[in-house]
């Protein structure tokens, strides 16, 4: 249940109603917008008349919310949130580009490549150094050694950085060493690492599964949500269907689903939602035209050699290539690229 409340109120009858309102048993939670204060109340709200609710006289209008998402939902959050790391943003008018190997494989390979996708217009770097792979003899990634190649880059070129966590034995790393903690696709649904994600106080990209609906993935989101960490921002990177020509097929219309849906900022996966570097390109076009906030793309200097992904990275000089003919496109959408 949602309470919007009349122009004018006062923060100290704000907190009267949220006080009135918690007498039911439920967790009221007041946004305060730039115009309107809303309040969201989570929990069992079957007791509570709206109408008597409405008769108070700061509120405007109540509303039920049928969604089992509620501090997601945007319906309780109706302006949008922008995540802010080391100064830069998620959300908001201009686009977010998250570029680097799908794998750190060394200190100088992930340094060179900062340099070369920031000179490019990527304002993060991303890179894997724990891998979750199908296959058990495929490289696992450089773990600890890799989040600190990860840090050095950072400090040499300033772009805040994003990689995978897998368990929480390594949460005290990723707190150390990473700006934006990825959860990806197959953890989407270990709600005891979202339980745990939840509590820190870092911006989570959460990315969908494979196999998982757009309410899964904001069900996942509220988890992260409902335990305190505010900053959280979703990633739509292809679903497992029949078509084998790709590797996953990219499902654009998830894109204005959840910016109608929810408050949070959504990216777009253009490498795995395709699987090949040649994709990559018109998906992001796509992604941007669709309303997506930013991309995350797999750069690396020489892909036939890459420990991980080849296929579908793009190298330098493409990325530079891509990110030049993907500013028209966020021109004409009126978005800043």
């Amino acid at each position: 249940m949602i309470a919007v409340l009349k122009q004018g109120v006062t923060r100290k009858k704000v907190e009267e109603l949220c006080r009135w309102l918690e007498g039911y048993g439920v967790s009221a939670n007041p946004i305060f917008g730039k115009e309107t204060v809303i309040i969201g109340l989570v929990g069992d709200t079957s007791a509570i008349d709206p109408e008597e609710v409405q008769a108070n006289e700061w509120v405007e209008k109540v509303t039920r919310v049928a969604e089992p998402y509620k501090k997601a939902n945007r319906k309780f959050h109706p302006e949008d949130t922008i995540v802010k790391v080391n100064g830069m943003k998620i959300g908001g008018n201009k686009l977010c580009i998250i570029a680097g190997p799908c794998s750190v494989e060394s200190e100088e390979q992930i340094i060179e490549l900062a340099k070369l996708v920031k000179e490019s217009g990527a304002n993060f770097l991303r890179g894997g150094a724990f891998k979750p792979r199908t296959s058990p003899y495929a490289f696992q990634g450089l773990r600890a050694e890799g989040l600190m190649y990860l840090k050095k880059a950072k400090e040499i070129t300033g772009l805040p950085t994003v990689s995978e966590i897998t368990n929480l034995v390594y949460l005290d790393l990723f707190m150390e060493y990473v700006d934006i903690i990825q959860v990806g696709a197959r953890n989407m649904q270990n709600f005891e690492l979202l339980k745990e994600l939840g509590r820190v106080k870092k911006p989570v990209l959460l990315k969908r599964g494979f196999a998982n609906t757009i309410e899964e993935l904001l069900m996942s989101a509220e988890y992260l949500i409902n335990g305190g960490n505010s900053e959280v921002i979703l990633c739509e990177r292809g679903i497992r269907t029949f078509e084998t020509a790709t590797r996953n097929t990219f499902d654009v219309s998830a894109i204005p689903i959840l910016k109608h849906k929810t408050h949070l900022p959504v990216l777009a996966d253009p490498s795995h939602a395709s699987g090949w570097a040649y994709l990559v390109e018109p998906l992001s076009k796509a992604a941007i035209a669709a309303g997506a906030d930013g991309l995350v793309i797999e750069v690396h200097s020489d892909p036939q050699h890459a420990k991980s992904d080849g296929q579908q990275s793009v190298t330098p000089m493409a990325f530079a290539e891509m990110m030049a003919r993907l500013r028209p496109v966020a021109k004409a959408v009126e978005r800043e690229l």
